[in-house]
């Protein structure tokens, strides 16, 4: 990501400590969608766990931003990023997580699809284990509400990816994981890197587990995705994923004896 892509950062003036979890939403060109997703988020969380909403802003060209700015005014706890420009779904991923505050965090797309509902029983799960830090809780879109091509697109692409890197997940394009912020920063980065991290995480040594969430129609806006500008780059992702694989060496630490 270059040095300047950070337009501004806008932080809520009444949020001083850090938070246990931060729901981090990457968006472009979203503005339906905002106020309804941060609603369902402080709805889901609130009363739960101490939590905090990132949203990055890559780029928007539509009423997004004053959007943004408008739940900013009415929440204490919603930190805005922008970008100058697009910079593609990885990088909002990975300044959304630079800028958050929590020690666990929740990614969701932004269009509305992935349901926040969901969070609590994924952040459950990843703190009751005792390697909080290699786990990878993964969403499972099992009965996604998507076009038919869409679908088939989707499960084929899943199955050559699971073939050649051998990640064991079935769904790895959910937008809606949690991880411990050190273990998301301490993967290597690359353009479009989100696509990957269960193959990223196991080759870090960790583990992956897959729970099957809601999934739901888009009810507003336009998809910014489509199988032409995923295809090509999806195929060179996955040549430089299996490289990472043949490089990588995970160190096994060994504990040292009490005196």
């Amino acid at each position: 990501m270059r040095g300047d892509s950070i337009a501004f950062v806008a932080r809520p003036f009444f949020m001083t400590s850090p938070k246990e979890i931060s729901v981090v939403v990457p968006v472009k060109n979203e503005a339906e969608n905002i106020q309804p997703l941060i609603e369902e988020i402080c709805a889901a969380l609130q009363g739960k766990v101490d939590f905090e909403i990132v949203y990055v802003d890559d780029g928007s060209d539509d009423a997004t931003p004053q959007k943004l700015r408008d739940m900013q005014a009415k929440l204490d706890n919603l930190t805005i990023v922008t970008h100058k420009e697009s910079c593609g779904q990885s990088t909002a991923v990975r300044t959304g997580v630079k800028h958050a505050s929590g020690r666990v965090i929740a990614t969701l797309d932004g269009d509305g699809q992935n349901d926040p509902a969901d969070i609590p029983a994924l952040y459950d799960e990843l703190v009751k284990d005792d390697a909080q830090d290699m786990l990878l809780m993964a969403g499972w879109r099992a009965k996604r509400h998507d076009s038919a091509f869409k679908l088939w697109q989707s499960r084929n692409a899943n199955k050559i990816r699971a073939g050649l890197l051998g990640d064991d997940t079935p769904d790895t394009g959910c937008g809606l994981k949690v991880f411990t912020r050190a273990a998301f920063l301490d993967l290597p980065y690359f353009n479009h890197m989100h696509r990957f991290l269960p193959a990223l995480m196991i080759r870090r040594g960790g583990r992956v587990q897959s729970v099957k969430v809601n999934h739901r129609a888009r009810e507003r806006g336009v998809s910014k995705y489509g199988m032409w500008n995923r295809l090509w780059v999806g195929i060179v992702d996955i040549m430089g994923v299996m490289w990472l694989q043949s490089r990588g060496k995970v160190p096994v630490i060994v504990p040292q004896d009490k005196a």
